[in-house]
């Protein structure tokens, strides 16, 4: 999937019912370690329940999320307790 196809379902979460919320998480969900780029850069902006979903998704990604993330933390010192709070949520761990 094409990055501006997530970022086109990011903007209808804006508005979407939960059942519609629910299918665009498992839509990008199905897509993999394809979308984490673009999850990991829109993470940084959105805001609310698309926010929430954002990071569902990449939590539910799991593994292929985990060297993204710690690569932005590394250039953005305020993204960096979110990448550090997926990253547990990911590993299962508490986050240090």
């Amino acid at each position: 999937m094409h990055a501006d196809s997530i970022k086109y379902f990011l903007t209808q979460l804006e508005t979407a019912d939960n059942k519609s919320k629910a299918e665009i998480e498992n839509m990008l969900v199905n897509v993999g370690s394809a979308a984490v780029p673009v999850l990991v850069e829109q993470l940084q902006t959105v805001k609310g329940a698309v926010r929430g979903v954002v990071a569902m998704s990449l939590i539910r990604i799991g593994e292929p999320s985990v060297a993204v993330l710690k690569k932005v933390a590394e250039n953005n010192k305020d993204f960096e307790w979110v990448a550090k709070y997926l990253i547990s949520e990911i590993k299962g761990e508490i986050a240090a």
